[in-house]
């Protein structure tokens, strides 16, 4: 049986991770480089997210035209995108083209042009999207609930603040991103038809000369935690809510995967069933795991009426604790297996969602896992482990943060 993972370490502190999938002919790369937005701060709120635009305005002997030009010569689907840890660059094509966009790639990261005649376009588009977000209150609430129960920074919002953006200068922003742009603590991930030998050869052609300063992981403080409402004159109302839970490379882990099936896997999931269907209090319900290295939570959201929303608060947070108390049935054991197990053979269908996969593997667990690997873990869990879990990890201690026109009773949400 032929080897399916490979890791490598360049002597410049980049790690390099492949998956090896025969029966695609495509190859997809994240780049995953320690630019995230919990390394931003409050005075360069949003550099991060205006960097990764920044990045594709010219690199190396290509201008902005240029660049994306050359990718779309390549028949390459990129994605730039910001979250707590990392800066994402990421690109699907066909696999014989994969050297080619490695190469391109090698030029954003080491030689960004980061022009002062390409900056101010970069911030208005971030400012346009921050400006949009009032129109977003699902957005804006769950963007607001992460910022409040994650470690700070960890939960910071990538779209930053207004202040912050409005103040920045384009030397801030391209000392910041010269700092974090480097190559210790940045992981390459490939995922596809691919030949291991000839990609090592390649990432050490076009990145093994790269450097830059030592990778430190953001310092965090404790989460601020509480409920917070925000009082606003809307004809809806955003609840979100978030509990702790197991970090993956907790015993607990896979029976709270299979905890949030129960909850929120579809049309026959507890929260869609009692809150929506037989009570018909919300036009959306869901509940979605949800992990940075180190901390974890169940992250809760419902979108109601005003003359709705203190009975959906009860009944959403009445079903969190029937689960804890009350455990899950067989049956919904059996479903929600299926369930997850099904997203994740749609997911390995998508070399670009392996990719990533395989950065979230090695960031929080320091190996990869085969999706056979997951998917005989989900078979193994029990309805009395999923019951374990839930009395370890019980829906309590609330964080909050809810928009709307009326603030909501709260008590006992809080712990």
């Amino acid at each position: 049986m032929k080897e399916l993972f490979f890791v490598h370490r360049l002597s410049n502190g980049l790690t390099l991770v492949c998956e090896r999938m025969a029966h695609v002919v495509s190859a997809a790369m994240d780049l995953a480089v320690p630019l995230g937005a919990a390394r931003d701060g409050r005075e360069l709120a949003g550099a991060a997210a205006l960097i990764s635009e920044w990045l594709l305005r010219g690199a190396g002997r290509r201008d902005s035209r240029q660049l994306n030009e050359a990718l779309d010569h390549l028949g390459c689907q990129h994605d730039e995108s910001v979250h707590s840890e990392w800066l994402h660059l990421s690109a699907a094509q066909i696999h014989q083209n994969l050297r080619d966009v490695l190469n391109l790639y090698g030029d954003i990261v080491r030689r960004p042009r980061l022009g002062a005649e390409t900056f101010e376009p970069c911030r208005d588009l971030a400012l346009q999207e921050l400006a949009g977000l009032p129109d977003q209150p699902s957005r804006k609430c769950m963007l607001e609930l992460v910022e409040r129960f994650y470690p700070a920074p960890l939960g910071a919002s990538p779209l930053g603040s207004s202040e912050a953006l409005a103040a920045m200068t384009d030397d801030a922003c391209r000392r910041h991103a010269r700092r974090w742009l480097a190559p210790e603590g940045t992981i390459l991930a490939v995922a596809g038809q691919v030949d291991w030998d000839a990609l090592v050869g390649w990432a050490e052609e076009i990145f093994g000369g790269w450097t830059g300063a030592a990778f430190e992981p953001p310092a965090t403080t404790a989460a601020a935690g509480g409920i917070a409402q925000e009082t606003r004159d809307t004809a809806q109302v955003q609840i979100a809510l978030a509990y702790d839970a197991p970090t993956i490379d907790s015993e607990h882990y896979y029976p709270a995967r299979l905890a949030e099936m129960v909850l929120s896997g579809g049309m026959s999931g507890r929260l869609f069933t009692e809150v929506r269907e037989k009570r018909g209090l919300v036009y959306s319900v869901s509940a979605r795991y949800r992990a940075v290295k180190g901390a974890a939570g169940m992250f809760v959201y419902a979108g109601t009426t005003p003359q709705r929303a203190q009975q959906t608060l009860d009944v959403t947070v009445g079903e969190l604790k029937r689960l804890a108390a009350d455990g899950i049935t067989e049956q919904e054991l059996t479903t929600g297996k299926t369930q997850l197990k099904s997203a994740l053979i749609m997911q390995g269908e998508r070399t670009s969602a392996r990719a990533g996969g395989l950065v979230g593997d090695w960031h929080l667990l320091g190996r990869l896992r085969s999706l056979e690997e997951i998917a005989a873990a989900v078979d193994a869990v029990s309805v009395e482990q999923v019951g374990a879990c839930l009395k370890a990890y019980p829906p309590e201690a609330f964080t909050g943060y809810f928009i709307g026109p009326q603030p909501l009773n709260t008590d006992g949400l809080e712990g």
